[in-house]
């Protein structure tokens, strides 16, 4: 370590006052040895006028003018006065860190940090400096007005660096402003344990005596600050014991690499009890901490002996499920996660959160202190919640703790709740209370909010949650009858509570559905049946494209919905107008023949999948499906459009094609990509689509024609190209792709004994319309269900009839 001469430094400064010359060559810094060399060390607030290595090294040499700015600095005098004082108590060496330390070599910068611990440890004596104090004694209590950016204490108490700077030397002595003695840390250790936390047993005998968990050193420093974000892991070093590279610009990595590092030279578990007192410091990611307020609450935490906790634990798990608890304590760090083998107590409500036993407890009268955990692709991340399982019963597994956090971004809900207000529903209010309006923006600390409504008619609370999990968003409706009995507010409370265990378990099941309609449609919705009533809610979504919003709708509708109650996919035509009612929206047909020849396009950006087109069909077709999947056609809705009394123009909307990679034969020709990859491409001439138009004669014509038409599809999507020119006929042809194709499929051509050839075809060409997509709509599929129940309801004035005369409803035309 390099130390100041404190002989040579004081001569030379009072030469300068005596206006004496210096000589040049006179060393003021040396290295030396920190465990062979008597020193004093300083401790003190870090101001904006330090002086650091250079000046001190040139200091000597430098004009006049430059020499006494340095002298007139705050920096420079306290440097001084520790000198003075040094010299007073008999010791020839000092360390000081601003100008000891050469930070421009990074070498050196990492090695002080990771040795600081040490340097102040083998100190003398610490001067601790405290600038902002002037009287002869500390503060007895807080004073937020002398002190107010520094919890109401001397600056000295809210630094990162000078919690080890406390701790680690034998002998700390205090200095206010003027350098006048205050105590040492041994007689002040009552007042010093109140204002840092820290006990007053290690501020008397140090931290070796009685070494703490890692959550309670961490707990010192909850409140601290420094500089650097990364000091704030850096500064905690040498009271863990542990050493890690500094890398300054990686931000709140360093935090999360000091703890790693902690886990690979310990077993100590209190490392994963931060935020256990349900203070809002709970949240939803990795299982380790942001940064050392996270273990606030953390400042009683301690072990529990081995044995001892794992009788605790024993006694909870049923005898005919043996445990060997030779795995316990051991916890590698793996690219996975962390292995380790922990007690977990399953919640009652879903079987993906947990409750983690871990062997420390805040208090010696209190049982183990548990974490929550949530199951999401095979790890556990830290998780949020406020029930607890009734069930005593643990579980004794190996998991994998997540580290990373999941990725995230603040997520807006913009709601639209008009319709379902219009038909006889009232909108209660909002929980939490702080979460209003219909724009929410969900965070990993504020993931959830619940939004309630009550119907009269049925007497139900339904209630909406909107939610976020793991970087997947989610929705989740559920009623409750006899709405008289419960307050809103109540339920929305206890609904808050159930919705968040059970988040994990409403975020994988729209992620499942999400990645498995993403190619067929850009709306989902949910349809929920109120029990005792023909009324139905539909609460669909669709996520923009530029901002990545869900924008949702939620709805109501009096129709006897028999479904299954769970998210679906549905084909909306390229709008996210306001028509997207349950009359418009479309179920995309899903070939049963995994062999059946599919193929994919970009159109307007986004990749579909097209089936290939019979010959003369028309956008606007109906008609049904046979086994082999063959379309019969039976009419088209732009015929029976004319037929109705409105005279508005319905025209179908058009799209651009692109191709779906970079290759392309030229700008007229676009290759649409078979699904199947034994297959071989259809390549179009100049092609462009056409969708189905979603809007008011549209949907009423839907409806209508489901009182006949309950198990037919319509065509709602067409790929049309022009005719090739005969001047390019030839050179197309001549070209040849080579594909994959299957023998066993091509026995006319070949007989290979079911292997795979590679061959050359020359692609098709159709001059018309080669692909369509056909899809059901939804109000077909319900009418499928209604059996030989006679109803009656009317849309936009038209009147239609099914089954029953007793049991009448009525629809509502949201077009």
């Amino acid at each position: 370590m390099r130390l100041i001469n404190v002989e040579a430094f004081t001569e030379r400064e009072e030469l300068i006052r005596k206006g004496k010359p210096v000589n040049r060559r006179t060393k003021v810094l040396e290295f030396h040895d920190d465990e062979a060399t008597v020193y004093a060390i300083l401790s003190h607030r870090w101001t904006d006028q330090e002086v650091d290595y250079d000046e001190m090294v040139q200091f000597a040499k430098m004009e006049v003018e430059e020499r006494d700015e340095i002298r007139e600095r705050p920096g420079y005098r306290k440097i001084l006065a520790s000198c003075e004082q040094a010299k007073r108590d008999g010791h020839k060496w000092l360390w000081v860190d601003t100008c000891c330390i050469d930070k421009h070599s990074s070498a050196e910068l990492s090695e002080a940090i990771n040795s600081m611990y040490r340097w102040y440890e083998h100190s003398r004596v610490c001067y601790a400096y405290l600038y902002d104090v002037v009287d002869s004694s500390f503060p007895d209590e807080l004073d937020k007005t002398r002190y107010p950016k520094s919890n109401g204490w001397p600056e000295w108490f809210s630094r990162g660096w000078t919690l080890q700077e406390m701790i680690a030397p034998s002998d700390v002595e205090f200095f206010n402003k003027d350098w006048q003695r205050i105590g040492n840390k041994r007689i002040l250790a009552r007042i010093l344990s109140r204002i840092t936390g820290v006990p007053d047993h290690i501020l008397k005998h140090g931290i070796s005596s009685y070494r703490p968990c890692v959550a309670q050193i961490m707990s010192w420093a909850a409140d601290r600050t420094t500089t650097r974000v990364e000091d704030r892991a850096y500064s905690l070093l040498g009271l863990l014991d542990v050493n890690i590279p500094m890398l300054y610009g990686e931000g709140k990595k360093a935090f999360q690499r000091l703890q790693l590092e902690v886990i690979r030279v310990s077993n100590d578990q209190s490392i994963f009890a931060w935020g256990t007192s349900l203070l809002g410091q709970e949240r939803i990611g990795s299982i380790l901490a942001d940064d050392p307020r996270f273990f606030k609450d953390c400042s009683h935490m301690e072990l529990i002996d081995h044995n001892k906790f794992i009788k605790y634990c024993k006694d909870r798990i049923p005898a005919h499920k043996p445990i060997d608890t030779e795995h316990f304590g051991a916890f590698p760090v793996t690219n996975r996660g962390i292995q380790i083998w922990m007690f977990l107590r399953p919640s009652d409500d879903s079987d993906l959160v947990f409750e983690a036993w871990l062997p420390c407890r805040l208090d010696p009268s209190l049982p183990p202190v548990s974490i929550k955990l949530a199951l999401w692709n095979s790890s556990y991340y830290r998780y949020r919640m406020s029930l607890y399982s009734v069930e005593q019963t643990l579980q004794f597994r190996q998991v994998y703790l997540r580290y990373q956090d999941t990725p995230h971004s603040d997520l807006i809900f913009e709601i639209d709740d008009s319709a379902i207000t219009r038909n006889g529903f009232t909108y209660c209010g909002g929980y939490p209370e702080g979460m209003t309006g219909n724009r929410l923006t969900l965070t990993s600390t504020d993931p959830l909010c619940i939004k309630v409504y009550s119907h009269t008619q049925t007497h139900t609370l339904f209630a909406v949650g909107f939610g976020q999990c793991f970087g997947q968003h989610w929705i989740h409706s559920i009623y409750k009858n006899s709405a008289s009995e419960h307050s809103w507010e109540n339920y929305s409370i206890s609904e808050y509570d159930k919705m968040l265990v059970g988040g994990p378990r409403h975020a994988r099941s729209m992620a499942e559905v999400y990645s498995r309609d993403a190619c067929y449609g850009r709306l989902w919705a949910r349809h929920t049946l109120l029990p005792g009533s023909t009324w139905t809610v539909q609460t669909s979504y669709t996520m923009s494209e530029r901002s990545q919003n869900c924008e949702v709708k939620i709805d109501a509708f009096q129709y006897p919905y028999k479904g299954p109650d769970n998210w679906r996919g549905f084909d909306i035509g390229w709008t996210n107008g306001p028509n997207r009612d349950i009359q418009g929206l479309m179920i995309p047909h899903r070939s049963r023949n995994k062999f059946q020849n599919s193929y994919v396009l970009l159109v307007d950006g986004i990749s579909m999948e097209w089936s290939l087109a019979p010959r003369g069909i028309k956008l606007g077709d109906y008609g049904g499906l046979t086994d082999s999947e063959d379309f019969l056609c039976e009419g088209n809705i732009f015929t029976d459009l004319r037929s109705l009394a409105s005279q508005t123009v319905v025209a179908p909307r058009q799209h651009r094609v692109d191709q779906m990679d970079e290759y392309n034969m030229n700008s007229d020709y676009v290759e649409a990509h078979n699904t199947n990859f034994l297959g071989v491409p259809v390549v179009l001439y100049q092609p462009h689509a056409l969708s189905l138009p979603i809007n008011h004669d549209v949907n009423t014509l839907l409806a209508s024609l489901s009182t006949h038409l309950t198990n037919e599809y319509l065509v709602t999507r067409v790929i049309q190209c022009a005719n090739v020119p005969p001047s390019q006929s030839s050179t197309l042809s001549s070209r040849r792709v080579k594909s994959y194709i299957c023998g066993s499929t091509c026995t006319q051509l070949f007989h290979t004994f079911g292997q795979r050839l590679i061959v050359e075809l020359a692609p098709k060409v159709n001059p018309t319309t080669p692909l369509c997509i056909f899809s059901k709509p939804f109000i077909w599929h319900l009418a499928e269900g209604a059996g030989s129940a006679r109803h009656e309801w009317s849309i936009g004035g038209l009147v239609f009839t099914s089954g029953r005369e007793d049991e009448a409803m009525e629809i509502e035309d949201e077009g």
